[in-house]
């Protein structure tokens, strides 16, 4: 299913998400030239694809609006999630170095991205050296965040997985001006587990023992903590 588009021009200077997921401290004159970097707007519905897996690369994207999950398809033929994103984060970074998107983009919620064209990117780049920087910052926290990733996969228990996941994930949306305590989950506990490398079953029992132990409160998709620190306690042990 093809993306709706609109056509009105969108300025960096004036969205609330500048601070997210542009440079810091630019002058007005870089600010203006920077301004000209988004061509347009894309309106995706829940479950609507921005990019696929081999796709040519042609531009970045700054979520606006929604979440996202990007995957890719196991040896065994089933999704794989490798990542959630939400507003004032870029999708799209893995196409630079092959010159193709290297996995799905999926909506997992009516979402609004601007598209970045990257050919803008890197021109304004070397005019612009905190853009560049900035860019470079952005890559730099992908890599982290891969690696964070591989060590849950490689040395966490379950329990401790899960606590590292929702200990991110509300400290990615309260940057956003969200609850630091409560979050309406956008991703299944299935999406959860293969993320995690668990399976349904195991995110499942390990979030009814989380409430049996009083740190969380779970109705359906709306999640409660708690008890914090009971959560980092499980990190640290």
């Amino acid at each position: 299913m093809i993306c709706n588009k609109t056509s009105n021009q969108v300025a960096c200077s004036a969205c609330n998400l500048r601070e997210l997921c542009m440079p810091v401290g630019l002058q007005s004159d870089e600010l203006e030239r920077i301004d000209g970097l988004v061509s347009t707007r894309r309106r995706l519905r829940r479950r609507e694809t921005l990019f696929h897996n081999g796709e040519k690369f042609s531009a970045l994207f700054a979520i606006r609006s929604g979440t996202f999950k990007t995957r890719v398809a196991s040896e065994d033929g089933r999704d794989q999630v490798t990542g959630f994103q939400m507003a004032g984060e870029i999708l799209g970074l893995d196409g630079i170095v092959s010159d193709q998107y290297s996995c799905d983009a999926v909506a997992l919620e009516d979402a609004q991205v601007c598209v970045i064209p990257f050919d803008r990117v890197e021109t304004l780049s070397r005019e612009v050296p905190a853009l560049q920087r900035h860019v470079h910052q952005i890559m730099s926290r992908e890599i982290v965040r891969d690696h964070g990733v591989m060590l849950l996969l490689g040395s966490m228990r379950a329990e401790e997985r899960l606590a590292v996941f929702l200990l991110n994930l509300l400290q990615r949306l309260h940057a956003r001006g969200f609850s630091r305590s409560e979050v309406l989950l956008r991703m299944s506990r299935e999406e959860i587990g293969s993320y995690l490398g668990l399976k349904l079953e195991t995110v499942s029992r390990t979030l009814s023992k989380f409430m049996e132990d009083g740190i969380l409160d779970v109705q359906q998709r709306q999640l409660r903590v708690l008890d914090e620190q009971a959560l980092h306690r499980m990190v640290n042990s």
